[in-house]
This record gives structure tokens, C-alpha cells and sequence, in this order.
């Protein structure tokens, strides 16, 4: 197996750059195996039947990106990963350019003041840790420093402005912990959600904070010698023990995928996961994946393989042919172990 093993060819004309309305009037591509049928997220529900269960990540995106300055004037960009306190003033960033900064320098906002504290590298050879430093104005907190200066940090291949930030947010977010979205789920709506639970399937929720792997491709020839950088996340008991008694499981996005077959594998219901599912794993809980189409060359694309094999070649020659959009805001795929 190598990485060129999991290249193909994306014009960028196939790049979504805006979501579609209503959320769930998205192309959805399901894989019969025999046959592959075209259709929209909004009829999902003809897929599934009672006793399934439907597993969704319900993190919610940070306002992660900051643009702050250095006493020079010079602009700084930080795109916060992972918080390392529990108090959340310190974390892991990507920093640009952080190969110039100083340890202990202060990051101001447009009013001059301290914001930020640059700490240094970190573990990690290409992020950094940060201080966040509330203002005294007001009695600021953290999230209120976050939310005054921060934005939704939408993934670098989307260029075009997004006018309503929640439209980069699942309806069923929750706590705000994710440098990005788990995006298959952007496609639902409340009125979906309902008519999928009328049917008599569950839907349970998983946490897993989207981090780094999400902007890190692979860059070893060989895939096996690929750095996974380790990922939070939380599956509740009960959740997992449903999901082991259901007649099918439905697991929503990748990240849904990674918490469930982490808590499996490890038998350790939080943590960190840096498991990398790729040809030969052997799968535990989900046998259903909904999921958007992947960028090239990526660990998302190695777990897709996994999941059904080389056929995954033929169903992304049919979403290009058929003109389907990709990444982010693009449409979604069904699949079956």
C-alpha cells in the first residue's frame, strides 16, 4: 500500500464553496453494491429501518482563528487546535509566523492591549502553545475574549466568504471545543432528525474534538509511517453498549467513526485516540457510514477504503462525472460495510 495509492484527481471547480439550502437538499450518492443510486440527504430516511441506530458528533466549532498583532505592528494569525488547561487559557496552535515570534512575547488586539502571550513550540515540531489573556474591560473571560475576536475557521480550500457563520455548525452542536466541523452533519435538519426517530431509529451522540489531522495530508510515501496526531473524545457508556445491541449502526462522519471504533478498540470510554483505520483493521461497531467526499492523499480517505474497499475508486469516478460537490460544503455518500 502507498500514498499515491490514494490519489486522484479534484478540479478545484468541484470544490463546494458555499453550503446548499435547505441543509439536507444535498446530493446523497448511496452505494448498493449491485448498483449506485443518486438522490438527496432529505430521503435518507428510506435507507434505514427500525433498530438502527444513527450516531452523530455533536462538537461544536470554536471561534478558533485570531488575528492579533505584535508590538511592531507585524499580523499574526493563530488557529487555536487544542485547549490544555481546563480553564482554557492555554493551547496548542497553529501560528503564523510562529518560526519568528519570541517565547514569552505579547500579542495585542486593535486597542493595543494583551491578549495573547506566545509560549513557544510545542511537543509537536509545527504548532505552538499560546496564553489567552482576557481583558480586565468588563470582567472578560476567556469565551468572551474568544467570541470577541475569533471566527469560525473555515478549511483553506473554501475561499468564498460565508455570510452565516451556524451554517458552518451542526444543529445539534453542542459544547464548543473543534478547530472544525464534523461536516457530514451539516447536512441535517431538525425536521429530518424528527422523521428519522419517527422510524423508530435512535440517534446517539458521541463527542470528538476535531483537531490538526484535519489540516495535516500525508506525507510519507509509504501510509503506515504516517504520524496520527491524537485526537479527545468521549462515548458514553450507554451509548456504546446501544450501539453493540443495534441491528445496524449508522455512524455520521468520520469523527463518529473514530470515537465509537476508539472506545471498541481501547475499551477506554475517553481519552485520546490516535487510532488510524486503514486496510486490514477490523471493525468493531459501525457497519453504516454516511460521510462527505474526501480531499486526496488523506487518512480520511484510507479509512473509506477500509470501509468498502477499492470500490471507492468507482464511486468517487461517478460523483465527478456526475458533477458532485466535494469537501466541506459539498454532498454525502452512504455507504455499507
Amino acid at each position: 500500500m502507498r500514498t499515491d495509492d490514494f490519489d486522484y484527481h479534484l478540479p478545484g471547480s468541484r470544490i463546494a464553496q458555499t453550503p446548499v439550502e435547505p441543509r439536507d437538499s444535498a446530493r446523497l450518492l448511496v452505494d448498493h453494491r449491485d448498483r449506485i443510486e443518486h438522490t438527496i440527504v432529505r430521503e435518507l430516511p428510506r435507507f434505514l429501518e427500525p433498530g438502527d441506530v444513527m450516531v452523530v458528533n455533536d462538537t461544536r466549532v470554536l471561534p478558533a482563528r485570531l488575528h492579533v498583532q505584535r508590538s511592531s505592528g507585524g499580523r499574526v494569525e493563530l488557529l487555536l487546535l487544542e485547549a490544555l488547561t481546563d480553564d482554557r487559557s492555554r493551547w496548542e496552535a497553529m501560528v503564523k509566523p510562529g518560526g519568528r515570534l519570541k517565547s514569552g512575547e505579547s500579542l495585542h488586539d486593535h486597542d493595543g492591549r494583551t491578549v495573547v502571550i506566545f509560549d513557544g513550540r510545542s511537543r509537536n515540531d509545527d504548532t505552538f502553545e499560546i496564553t489567552l489573556r482576557p481583558t480586565d474591560q468588563n470582567g472578560e473571560s476567556v469565551d468572551d475574549l474568544l467570541e470577541r475576536l475569533g471566527e469560525v475557521p473555515l478549511p483553506p480550500y473554501i475561499t468564498a466568504r460565508l455570510d452565516e457563520p451556524t451554517r458552518y455548525q451542526t444543529v445539534y452542536a453542542r459544547r464548543a471545543a473543534s478547530a472544525a466541523a464534523p461536516t457530514a452533519g451539516l447536512h441535517f435538519t431538525p425536521e429530518l432528525l424528527s422523521a428519522i426517530e419517527a422510524l423508530g431509529v435512535e440517534i446517539l451522540r458521541v463527542e470528538l474534538i476535531v483537531g490538526r489531522d484535519t489540516f495535516t495530508p500525508i506525507s510519507t510515501d509509504d501510509p503506515s509511517q504516517h504520524k496520527m496526531h491524537s485526537e479527545w473524545y468521549s462515548v458514553r457508556p450507554e451509548v456504546l453498549e446501544r450501539c453493540l445491541r443495534a441491528q445496524r449502526v449508522l455512524a455520521i462522519g468520520t469523527t463518529s467513526v473514530r470515537s465509537l471504533e476508539s472506545a471498541a478498540t481501547t475499551e477506554r470510554l475517553e481519552g485520546r485516540t490516535s487510532l488510524f483505520i486503514r486496510q486490514g483493521y477490523e471493525w468493531k461497531v459501525v457497519d453504516r457510514l454516511m460521510t462527505n467526499f474526501h480531499l486526496p492523499r488523506t487518512t480520511l480517505l484510507l479509512m473509506i477504503d477500509a470501509f468498502v474497499g477499492p470500490r471507492w475508486r468507482h464511486l468517487y469516478a461517478e460523483a465527478l462525472e456526475r458533477e458532485y460537490r466535494f469537501l466541506s460544503f459539498g454532498d454525502a455518500m452512504l455507504l455499507s460495510r
